[in-house]
């Protein structure tokens, strides 16, 4: 029986990946397609698991190109379980922080003082963004030159 192969309209249909994240996605090197039938790209059944891999690796955070680099060259997955360690430490780092944001929202919304500026908790709040220590701030400080 032979493989069966899917067109790239198919593909999106059944993977909710736009034809152009496919083409896309095949310019980088993350899917392959088979060949053509007529002007559109043909693809193995196969690529439907890919694409949900991609997807999980995308929904972790993971860039287009370190998803890459967990395909084997002859397209099974080659994960690198300590790249995934340390993706979870950053998610579990952001996660910290984002709660910590939540919980001080929370609190501003509730606090019973008069102004939010009299309120010891949004202050500490305050003063952790003009730090850094929360935000955009800590990001651009970790991305400057040396």
């Amino acid at each position: 029986m032979a493989a069966q192969h899917l067109d790239i309209a198919q593909v999106a249909l059944q993977s909710g990946v736009p034809a152009s994240t496919l083409r896309f996605y095949e310019e980088k090197g993350l899917i392959a397609s088979t060949g053509r039938r007529g002007l559109r790209r043909l693809f193995d059944a196969g690529v439907l698991e890919r694409l949900a891999l991609i997807a999980v690796g995308r929904a972790a955070g993971f860039s287009l190109d370190e998803i890459a680099r967990m395909f084997a060259p002859e397209g099974g997955p080659r994960i690198d379980r300590q790249m995934l360690a340390a993706k979870a430490e950053e998610l579990d780092r952001t996660i910290r922080k984002l709660s910590a944001m939540r919980d001080g929202l929370r609190h501003a919304a509730a606090c019973p003082a008069p102004s939010h500026m009299e309120c010891p908790t949004f202050r500490r709040i305050v003063r952790a963004a003009a730090s850094g220590a929360i935000g955009a701030r800590e990001k651009k400080a970790r991305q400057l030159p040396n």
